[in-house]
């Protein structure tokens, strides 16, 4: 390819704006406690308290305007029998083992009465859950997303939410990885052909304008 990549997506329309809906939630995926836990063999450092901190503003904009906010988690049996081939593919998932420490929801993000938590056993929130459907009864129409990891199951996700006809919003700031280059490239292909990427502040903007309606 002899064009510059920005040259070339420019010409295949990637990176486009979507028209964003009326009826947004805020999905915030699997911040768990194994992300933050020095131990752990998920640990991801900074990247991830950064995402943390963007996630409860975000939470608590949501909440102020009367969007949903759901949760997600990764939860297995113990010894990991409904795990499947992921499981046993990337040993580290024991962490998300019922009952242990680092499968809880990590100190700082504290899930209210009435939201809810989709537990799942793989990397997307949509596969094999109900949350499609929930989704659909609550009458959403555009999806924001922030978590953990940018590079795994947000991304996951994210491929999962258009292709339920969900607009996508990732809220960039609000996801984290173990390390910026699979965080960048990831976001990047997001944008160019998934979702918009918003800032923290311009979906809390975005969530302000949508209390009068």
């Amino acid at each position: 390819m002899t064009e510059s990549l920005d040259a070339n997506y420019a010409r295949a329309g990637y990176h486009a704006r979507q028209q964003w809906g009326a009826r947004p939630a805020l999905l915030l995926v699997d911040f768990a406690h194994a992300y933050f836990d020095a131990t752990s063999p998920l640990y991801g450092g900074e990247g991830c308290r950064a995402a943390l901190v963007h996630a409860r503003r975000l939470a608590e904009g949501a909440r102020s305007a009367g969007v949903p906010v759901i949760f997600t988690e990764v939860v297995y049996q113990p010894g990991g029998a409904d795990g499947g081939a992921f499981y046993a593919k990337v040993p580290a998932l024991a962490c998300f083992e019922a009952g242990r420490e680092t499968q809880k929801l990590a100190e700082g993000l504290d899930r209210r009465p009435g939201e809810l938590m989709i537990s799942k056993q793989y990397p997307s929130a949509f596969f094999a859950t109900s949350l499609a459907a929930t989704l659909r009864w609550m009458k959403t129409d555009t999806l924001v997303i922030g978590g953990l990891t940018t590079s795994g199951c947000v991304r996951a996700t994210c491929i999962d939410s258009i292709s339920h006809g969900f607009v996508t919003l990732i809220a960039e700031e609000a996801c984290g990885d173990r390390a910026e280059g699979p965080h960048r490239a990831n976001l990047f292909d997001m944008s160019a052909k998934y979702a918009d990427l918003v800032s923290t502040e311009e979906a809390l903007a975005w969530f302000e304008t949508l209390k009068a309606t």
